[in-house]
């Protein structure tokens, strides 16, 4: 089985939202200290204040560049909020969605439905940890289906020993069909032994006292 490898992870993909985010507050926030601190803005400031003294504007005239500057730093902001939604939008598509399919899926095979398995579109560690989920649904599949053919196997074979042996006679060909079905039953179980031997199981230290 080819190892996954992801191309693009999550820490880059992360960081590059923030980037966007950082990039277009700091443009704002440049453009906005420019355009206050420019000589441009006290000059034409003080020109209409000059004209307003003369008569030949009105006081609204006079803030006109204030207005503008107003105006100019709303659409700013708004700016940056279509950048933060479609930042989020696009974190909510490729992090938050996959998440919540893998804890779904994951849900459901804690429920003893094995037959979910996990589909990441993208290439990352959360399509990693979807792979991981389908071969741990995997390995659980081998597991039961073993378990599965060991007690038909077992029922199977305790109900011909029980018959074989209420018989008045019994003869060498059933004996040898007995020790068959012993050989085929304990191949299973050692097979399911050596399954079971690549686990760690969850064990609780006893303590002193008890």
């Amino acid at each position: 089985m080819k190892k996954f490898m992801p191309k693009n992870n999550l820490q880059r993909t992360m960081i590059i939202y923030f980037l966007l985010i950082g990039f277009a507050s700091l443009l704002v926030g440049v453009e906005f200290i420019v355009d206050t601190q420019s000589g441009a803005l006290k000059e034409t400031l003080l020109d209409n204040f000059s004209q307003y003294a003369n008569g030949e504007i009105s006081a609204d005239a006079v803030f006109t560049p204030i207005v503008i500057l107003r105006n100019k730093a709303i659409l700013m902001v708004a700016i940056i909020l279509v950048v933060m939604i479609i930042i989020l939008t696009m974190f909510i598509k490729n992090i938050t969605e996959p998440l919540q399919h893998m804890i779904e899926v994951s849900r459901k095979i804690s429920k003893g439905d094995l037959s979910q398995t996990v589909s990441i579109g993208s290439q990352n560690e959360l399509a990693q940890l979807g792979n991981v989920i389908n071969e741990m649904s995997s390995n659980l599949q081998e597991i039961t289906l073993l378990s599965q053919n060991l007690c038909e196997s077992g029922l199977a074979f305790t109900m011909q020993a029980t018959n074989l042996l209420n018989e008045p006679g019994i003869d060498a060909n059933s004996v040898a069909q007995l020790k068959e079905e012993i050989v085929l039953l304990e191949s299973e179980i050692c097979m399911l032994t050596d399954v079971i031997t690549y686990f760690n199981f969850y064990t609780v230290e006893r303590s002193d006292d008890e």
